[in-house]
């Protein structure tokens, strides 16, 4: 049976939804309130610098969240701060 764009787009977000799983706990909430939250607009494949994010280390991708300015690659910095906004 062939992908139709429904399931290729189910099955990405099924993908980073299995990427957001991280070994820190705090990365692992804030990424999955994300994910949640942003979810019809990774259907619609909106979102593929977090797919770019998601490829970073933990410790890398921490830091970044918590100063989204440090963050080199600029097209990064507003994904960083909106998934930022979670904590607190």
């Amino acid at each position: 049976m062939p992908d139709t764009p429904d399931s290729t787009d189910d099955l990405r977000l099924r993908r980073l939804r299995w990427l957001c799983r991280r070994g820190m706990k705090e990365l692992d909430v804030l990424l999955e309130c994300f994910i949640a939250g942003q979810a019809q607009a990774l259907r619609a494949g909106q979102w593929p610098q977090l797919e770019r994010l998601l490829a970073l280390e933990d410790d890398r991708l921490w830091d970044y969240l918590q100063n989204p300015c440090t963050c080199p690659v600029g097209e990064l910095r507003g994904l960083l701060h909106e998934i930022g906004q979670g904590r607190g």
